[in-house]
């Protein structure tokens, strides 16, 4: 069930009635303006240690955002996202090493390169009927893949990978900044809120319609003269741009890419588990279990690194902050199988 789901109506209005899907997006550009402001402010709180946990967890939640369009409203379970993540992140690195090329030209480049791998690799997988189970196994293939030729490709430094060198000064062309600049929680922010602004104005246009459509029953769709085929390729084209931005200001940040780093599996897992988390083929699912996972293993961390008296046996126990983690996040599954903003979502209506 979407943000658009059938609600109790008005017994003049029909459910596809237009005037409700623009009440629904006006609300939700409300609580998008909300939550801009709230953003605006959240650097000025954070010291460094907080500033790196928030970051972390923007990228995540473009990542989940992007994940989100393609397999929670679009119905194409993709485990191989890094892929897209990892073209965004070795574009930047390449262009800027080798060729000193703005990041912001970067994010283009690999926004077009992205959605159109990521078109390629969907028409492939849809036009041999590839779905379910077997599409997901499809995108893993095409991201290992991807990771075992960059792994040995010269010109992108095999398993090396790239280090991006630092500017002496403050430059917004190149994307770089002093150490704890609030711009480096604005900026991935800003991208994030435009993310959910288009994610919003796709939802309840008419070809974000089709693609739920096709999601919910693909033969019905396609009778009602729906191109299946061409909806779904728009929602992947534009969840694969939206990773690889991503993966852009993942490069900028952390001043490294390698190959496990943007091509491994745990990349595609980044991906997924927030917008599971939070809900999938909502709006707000993706952001709020970032807001969850984002902080959450390095909580736990702290917490067994000097936890309270009553917990002092768990201290100095190799892996079991992973474990408490992980414990965790399957209880969430287990207790919330829509996701946290969708079980709430839907105990709230009824």
């Amino acid at each position: 069930m979407t943000d658009t789901a059938a609600r109790p109506l008005h017994p003049h209005v029909a459910a596809d009635d237009p005037r409700l899907r623009d009440r629904s997006a006006l609300r939700s550009y409300a609580v998008l303006a909300g939550l801009t402001l709230l953003l605006a402010v959240v650097p000025l709180l954070l010291d460094d240690q907080s500033e790196t946990i928030a970051v972390r967890t923007l990228i995540f939640a473009i990542m989940a955002v992007g994940w989100n369009l393609m397999s929670g409203y679009g119905g194409m379970f993709s485990f191989g996202h890094a892929a897209f993540f990892g073209i965004g992140a070795y574009a930047d690195a390449y262009l800027l090493v080798e060729h000193q090329i703005s990041p912001w030209i970067a994010m283009v480049v690999a926004a077009v390169l992205s959605a159109a791998v990521g078109m390629l690799i969907a028409w492939l997988c849809l036009r041999y009927k590839l779905a379910g189970a077997y599409f997901a196994l499809a995108t893993f293939a095409f991201a290992q893949m991807f990771l075992l030729v960059v792994q040995n490709l010269d010109f992108l430094r095999r398993t090396e990978g790239f280090n991006v060198p630092i500017l002496p000064e403050n430059s917004m062309w190149m994307l770089q900044f002093e150490q704890g600049s609030d711009l480096y929680i604005w900026i991935p922010a800003i991208i994030l809120i435009l993310a959910l602004a288009g994610v919003i104005a796709f939802v309840n246009s008419r070809s974000g319609q089709y693609v739920q459509a096709s999601r919910d029953d693909e033969t019905a769709a396609a009778s009602l003269g729906i191109n299946v085929l061409r909806v779904r390729l728009i929602a992947v084209g534009m969840s694969c741009a939206l990773t690889s931005v991503a993966g852009v200001f993942y490069t900028q940040y952390y001043f490294f890419v390698g190959p496990e780093q943007a091509f491994g599996s745990a990349v595609s897992i980044q991906a997924i588990i927030p917008a599971v988390i939070g809900g999938i083929g909502t709006i707000w699912g993706p952001l709020i279990g970032a807001v969850v996972v984002g902080p959450l293993s390095e909580l736990i961390a702290n917490l067994l690194r000097d936890p309270p008296p009553f917990l002092e046996f768990m201290q100095g126990v190799t892996g079991l902050d992973v474990a408490v983690y992980a414990t965790l996040l399957i209880a969430i599954v287990l207790f919330m199988p829509k996701g946290i903003y969708g079980t709430l979502r839907d105990r709230w209506r009824r």
